[in-house]
C-alpha cells in the first residue's frame, strides 16, 4: 500500500475513533449514578459489533457514505470508552468503606505510605492496611484478619455510641489505602490522655527506632509498620458552586476512606512494629526533604526547594503562595504536568546542544545515535525520573505519557498533522485516567502543547541550535499567556497581568537553574544553598511585581460556552496566519470580557448558604448590592472559610460586599473577619461586639435598624438595647436579620437560644419567613416550637459539619420540623443551598444540581417537597 494512502486511512479511521473515545469518557463522567455491570458490558459488546461491521468497508472520499462510516467509528469509540470508564468506576466503587463502619473504633495494622506531612496540628499520611478489626471495649482487640479475606460485620454505631455487643474485636474489611490524620494532643488534657495521644511511651519508641516529634507525636516515616486505632469515614468534602472537588481528587488517587488516629486513656496506644522496605522511593524522598529542611534557611526557601525536588508543598508559607498566585508562577512551584513537560523540553534542548558539541570531537557518536534520538530519549528519561522522584502523582503520570507519545511519534518520522498527534496523546492519557478530563491541569497542559505546535515550536530534537529554542520559548510564553487567559478565567476567575513579566525570567530561572541545582544537591548538598539564594533572588523580583497596581484582573466565572469561544479566539490570535484572519479572534474573546452574571430584578433578592462545615456564612444579592452574613469557621491554623470558600464565591459572581454583618464573636461565625476586611476594605461592618482588635470600625447591630436596597427591605430584629446593657452569653447576642417581607423573606438567626426565639415570636406574632436559617446549626437549644409555629417557614436550612461532633442537627430539632411538615436541608447532605425571593418555594442544593457517582452517597437523595 502506498505510504500516503496508508496515512490517509489511519487518519480517516483514527480521528473519529479518538474523538468518540474522548467524548464517550467525558459523557460517562457526567453520570449521576453508575449503571449495572451488565449494562456497561452490553454497551461494549454493541460497540465491538458495530466496529466489526465497519472494519474493511471504508467507502471512497466524500459523500454521504463516508460521513456515515466516520459517524459509525465515532460511535464505536464513544461506546467503548463510556463502557470501560463505567466498568472501572464500578470496580473501584466496590472497594468503598462500608457505611456500617463509619465512626467505629477500628484497630488497623499496616504501613505508612507516601510522604508523611507534619503541620502545626499533627501528621497527615497515607496508610496501607494489612489487617483490620473492630476495637473492643476497654481498648483490646482480637487478632485481625487480612484485608479482603474476611466478611463485613453489620450494625453501625452512631458517633458517640458504643459498638453493638458481641462484635468487638471481629475482623472487618476496610479499603486498603487510607488517608489518616494524627493530631497533636490539645492543651489542657490530662497526662494520661497526653501519653495516649503520643502513641507510645518513650521506651517503646526508642526500642523501635522512632523519635518523638516537636508536636509531641512520634516521628512518622515512610515504611514504618504501625498498629493503631482509628475512626474512618467515606471521603466527604465541601460542595460549593465552582469549588474544589475533594471527593474526585481522592477517587483519582485510589483512596476510599479518610480518618483520624484515636488517642486517650480508653484507647490502646499506637504501637510501632518496625520498619520495612516496601516503599523505598518514598523513604528516599522523605530523607531528601528532611535534609533539605535542616540545611537550608529560611524555612520558606527550603519549602520551595522541597516542592521542586520531591513534590512536597507543605512547607511553603501562605504568603509565598499568594505571591505565586498574583504573579502567575504557581505552575513553576508545583510539580505538575506543565512543570515536568517544561523540564523535559528544556532537557531535550540542552542534551541536543551537548550531543552536537560532543559529535564535533567524536563524529562516530552522531552516526551511532543521531542528535534527535539522543535528545528525545534523554529528555524523556530525565522527565520520567523527575516525575518519579516528585511523587509520581496523576498529573506527573499524564505528563510522562504525553511526552513519551510525542517523542516516539516524532522520532518515528511519520508526517502526521499535529492535531492528529495531539489528539492521539490526549486519547492515551484518557485511557490511563479518564477522570483527568475534569481537571483544569489536564486542559491547561494540552492547550499549552497545542499552542507549541500551532506556533511552530516543535520538540527540540530536530537539530536546531539551543539559541533558537530559547528565543522560541520566549515568544511562545508570550503567546501562551494570551491564549490560556480565557481558561484561567473559567476555572480560577482571575488572570495575572504581570504573569508575562514574571514568567519570562522565572521559567528559565527555575527550570534551567534552580531545579537542576536542587536535584544535584541530593548528591552535593551545598548546591542547595546556591539554589536557595536563587530562590530568594526570584522572590524579590516576584514580590516587587506583586505590589504593582492591577497586578491581577478578576472577572466573574465564565459560562462554559463563552470560555470555549474565548479559548478558540486566543488560539486563533497566536496562529501563524495573516492578521486579517487572526483579528477574528478578538470577536470570540470580546463576549467573555463583557460578560456579567445576571442579577435579581428590583424588589427581589437571591441568597446562598455556603457549605463551610461547622459554621455560618451566607451571601445575599440584590440588583446592585451584596451583603455577607457571618464569615464561617477557621480551617486550619493559617486559613479560614472566608479565604477558601467565601472569597471564591464572591469572585465567581463578580461581587464586592457593601455590608458585612457578623452575628456574634464565636469563631465559627467570625474567624474570617481579617481575611474579608483585607479583600474588601470598602465594606461597612455591623456586629454585636467590638471589632477594634481587628483594626476595624463597625456599627453596633440593634433591633429596629433597617435599610432598603433596590426595593428590598433589610431589618434587624435582635438584640435590643437591654441585651447590650446586661452581660449575656455570646450566642444570645447574635444579630438576627430579616431580608424581604412575609413568606418570601429570609431570616438569618446566628446562634440565638429558644429564649430569644420565643421573645421575638411573642413580640411579633405576624412574623413570617420563607426560608429560615436554623439557629445554632440545628442545636436542640434552638428552633423551638413557638418560633417554628410563628414563622411557618417553607424551608429550613441547617449549616453544620459532616458527622458533626456536636451532633448537629439534633434529632429533637428534626422531630419538631417533621411534626410540622417543614422541609429542611443540611449542608453536609445538600452542599451549598441557594434560592430566590422570586420563587420562595424552590430551594437548590449543589449536590443535587451537580450529582456525580464519586461523591458522598448520603448527598444523592431527593430534596423534600415543600408543604
Amino acid at each position: 500500500m502506498d505510504k500516503s494512502v496508508a496515512t490517509h486511512a489511519a487518519l480517516a479511521l483514527g480521528l473519529p475513533l479518538m474523538l468518540g473515545g474522548i467524548g464517550g469518557a467525558w459523557l460517562q463522567l457526567q453520570q449521576p449514578l453508575l449503571w449495572s455491570a451488565g449494562a456497561y458490558g452490553a454497551l461494549a459488546a454493541a460497540a465491538l459489533l458495530l466496529g466489526a461491521l465497519l472494519w474493511g468497508r471504508q467507502p471512497g472520499l466524500g459523500g454521504a457514505r463516508q460521513k456515515l462510516w466516520s459517524l459509525g467509528w465515532l460511535l464505536v469509540g464513544a461506546g467503548l470508552l463510556f463502557a470501560s470508564t463505567g466498568g472501572r468506576a464500578l470496580w473501584f466503587q466496590a472497594g468503598a468503606l462500608d457505611a456500617q463502619l463509619e465512626g467505629r473504633d477500628l484497630v488497623l495494622e499496616g504501613y505508612v505510605a507516601g510522604l508523611p506531612r507534619q503541620g502545626e496540628l499533627g501528621w497527615q499520611f497515607e496508610f496501607v492496611v494489612l489487617q483490620a478489626s473492630l476495637a473492643e471495649a476497654g481498648g483490646r482487640s482480637r487478632q485481625a484478619g487480612p484485608v479482603g479475606q474476611t466478611a463485613l460485620v453489620g450494625g453501625a454505631a452512631l458517633p458517640g455510641e458504643a459498638a453493638p455487643p458481641g462484635q468487638s474485636g471481629q475482623a472487618v474489611q476496610v479499603p486498603q489505602r487510607l488517608r489518616l490524620a494524627w493530631f497533636a494532643p490539645r492543651p489542657g488534657r490530662g497526662q494520661q490522655a497526653q501519653a495516649g495521644a503520643q502513641g507510645a511511651n518513650p521506651g517503646q519508641l526508642a526500642q523501635a527506632g522512632a523519635q518523638v516529634g516537636v508536636a509531641g507525636l512520634p516521628e512518622l516515616r515512610a515504611g514504618q509498620r504501625w498498629r493503631l486505632t482509628a475512626r474512618l469515614q467515606r471521603p466527604h468534602g465541601l460542595a460549593n458552586p465552582g469549588g474544589f472537588d475533594f471527593e474526585l481528587r481522592l477517587w483519582e488517587q485510589g483512596i476510599h476512606a479518610t480518618g483520624s488516629v484515636r488517642a486517650g486513656p480508653a484507647t490502646p496506644a499506637p504501637q510501632l512494629l518496625g520498619h520495612g522496605w516496601q516503599f523505598p522511593l518514598q523513604q528516599a524522598r522523605q530523607w531528601v526533604r528532611d535534609r533539605m529542611l535542616e540545611r537550608v534557611q529560611p524555612a520558606a526557601t527550603a519549602g520551595v526547594l522541597a516542592a521542586l525536588v520531591v513534590g512536597d508543598q507543605g512547607a511553603i508559607p501562605q504568603a509565598h503562595w499568594e505571591t505565586f498566585r498574583v504573579t502567575g508562577v504557581t505552575h513553576l512551584m508545583v510539580v505538575s504536568g506543565t512543570h515536568i513537560t517544561l523540564f523535559a523540553w528544556m532537557a531535550m534542548a540542552l542534551i541536543g546542544l551537548l550531543w552536537r558539541l560532543a559529535g564535533r570531537r567524536l563524529p562516530a557518536l552522531l552516526l551511532a545515535v543521531p542528535t534527535p534520538v539522543a535528545a528525545g530519549l534523554g529528555g524523556l528519561a530525565l522527565g520520567f525520573l523527575y516525575a518519579l522522584f516528585s511523587g509520581w502523582g496523576v498529573p506527573a503520570q499524564r505528563a510522562v505519557l504525553m511526552l513519551a507519545t510525542l517523542v516516539l511519534l516524532q522520532l518515528s518520522g511519520r508526517q502526521w498533522p499535529w492535531p492528529f498527534m495531539w489528539l492521539a496523546v490526549m486519547q492515551m492519557v484518557v485511557l490511563l485516567d479518564p477522570w483527568a478530563l475534569l481537571s483544569p491541569g489536564f486542559w491547561l497542559s494540552f492547550v499549552a502543547v497545542a499552542i507549541l505546535f500551532a506556533t511552530g515550536q516543535p520538540l527540540p530534537t530536530d537539530g536546531r541550535s539551543g539559541r533558537h529554542y530559547v528565543l522560541g520559548l520566549v515568544r511562545t510564553q508570550a503567546l501562551m499567556t494570551l491564549a490560556l487567559a480565557p481558561l484561567l478565567l473559567l476555572w480560577f476567575g482571575e488572570f495575572s497581568l504581570v504573569g508575562l513579566l514574571a514568567n519570562l525570567p522565572a521559567i528559565p530561572w527555575v527550570t534551567l537553574l534552580v531545579t537542576p541545582l536542587a536535584l544535584a544537591g541530593v548528591l552535593i548538598w551545598p548546591l542547595w544553598l546556591l539554589a536557595g539564594w536563587m530562590v530568594d533572588a526570584l522572590m524579590l523580583w516576584l514580590q516587587a511585581l506583586q505590589q504593582w497596581p492591577w497586578a491581577t484582573v478578576s472577572r466573574p466565572a465564565l459560562p462554559l460556552l463563552l470560555a470555549v469561544l474565548a479559548a478558540l479566539g486566543g488560539l486563533l490570535l497566536v496562529l501563524r496566519w495573516p492578521w486579517s484572519l487572526r483579528a477574528w479572534g478578538l470577536l470570540l474573546i470580546w463576549p467573555a470580557l463583557a460578560y456579567s452574571p445576571a442579577r435579581p430584578p428590583p424588589g427581589h433578592f437571591e441568597w446562598l448558604a455556603a457549605d463551610i462545615g461547622q459554621g455560618t456564612a451566607v451571601i445575599v444579592r440584590t440588583q446592585n448590592h451584596t451583603m455577607v452574613y457571618d464569615t464561617g469557621p477557621p480551617m486550619g491554623p493559617h486559613s479560614d472559610a472566608a479565604e477558601r470558600v467565601l472569597l471564591p464565591l464572591l469572585q465567581r459572581h463578580g461581587e464586592a460586599p457593601a455590608k458585612v454583618l457578623i452575628s456574634h464573636i464565636d469563631s465559627d461565625h467570625a474567624s474570617g473577619i481579617a481575611t474579608l476586611a483585607r479583600a474588601h476594605p470598602q465594606a461597612q461592618w455591623l456586629t454585636s461586639f467590638d471589632t477594634r482588635p481587628w483594626g476595624l470600625s463597625s456599627q453596633r447591630c440593634l433591633a429596629g435598624q433597617s435599610w432598603v436596597w433596590d426595593g428590598v427591605p433589610f431589618r434587624i430584629l435582635h438584640p435590643g438595647p437591654a441585651y447590650y446593657a446586661t452581660r449575656r452569653p455570646d450566642n444570645a447576642m447574635s444579630c438576627v436579620l430579616q431580608v424581604g417581607d412575609g413568606a418570601a423573606s429570609l431570616l438569618l438567626t446566628g446562634d440565638i437560644y429558644i429564649e430569644e426565639e420565643t421573645r421575638l415570636a411573642l413580640a411579633q406574632p405576624d412574623l413570617r419567613a420563607g426560608v429560615l436559617l436554623a439557629a445554632h446549626h440545628g442545636s436542640r437549644t434552638s428552633s423551638g416550637p413557638v418560633w417554628l409555629n410563628t414563622l411557618q417557614p417553607q424551608w429550613v436550612v441547617i449549616q453544620a459539619a459532616h458527622r458533626s461532633r456536636y451532633g448537629h442537627p439534633h434529632p429533637q430539632v428534626l422531630a419538631r420540623l417533621q411534626e410540622r411538615g417543614i422541609p429542611w436541608v443540611a449542608t453536609p447532605l445538600c452542599g451549598a443551598a441557594w434560592g430566590s425571593s422570586q420563587r420562595p418555594d424552590e430551594l437548590h442544593c449543589q449536590r443535587q444540581q451537580r450529582q456525580r457517582y464519586w461523591q458522598h452517597p448520603d448527598g444523592h437523595g431527593a430534596l423534600p417537597a415543600p408543604p
